[in-house]
């Protein structure tokens, strides 16, 4: 698989290792935790840039971004069955994620905590998250798909 897509991969994964993140959890962030926010970043990017003219680009970018998953998980030390099974929850999870987001401009602020409160139900202060993806998502509005094919680290 071509390794075009690394930066915006490895982007996404920068974001999700913010550590004030995780400061409103009251245990110890596990893979889980760092899993739920990196598609919840990475839901926000596919929202940003969904346009026609990057649907192939944007289809690249979601497969890679699955496969680099998949292999982490392998990582982890899950067997073949377990893999299948956890990517079939992670790929659903993502989806309703897009889903949940993909009118997010036009939300009012409680929504949005509602929207944020489904995927991030064990993090207090969600106030705190919203502010956080609302600047992501401000960020990502100004930028084009192009600076992040072509960049290093926006992190």
């Amino acid at each position: 698989m071509s390794e075009k897509y690394i930066h915006i991969y490895n982007n996404l994964i920068n974001y999700t290792r913010n550590k004030d993140l995780y400061r409103n959890l009251n245990r110890d962030d596990n893979f889980s935790d760092r899993l739920t926010l990196f598609l919840l970043h990475f839901s926000f990017f596919l929202k940003n840039f969904k346009k026609e003219e990057n649907k192939n680009i944007l289809q690249e970018i979601y497969d890679f971004n699955f496969r680099q998953l998949e292999l982490s998980i392998r990582e982890i030390g899950y067997g073949d069955q377990s893999i299948n099974k956890k990517m079939k929850d992670y790929i659903n999870l993502f989806h309703s994620m897009v889903s949940e987001i993909h009118f997010w401009d036009n939300l009012t602020k409680s929504e949005k905590l509602k929207k944020i409160s489904i995927f991030l139900s064990d993090f207090n202060n969600k106030d705190d998250l919203l502010d956080y993806f609302e600047d992501f998502n401000l960020n990502l509005s100004k930028k084009t798909l192009n600076s992040y094919l072509k960049s290093v680290s926006n992190a």
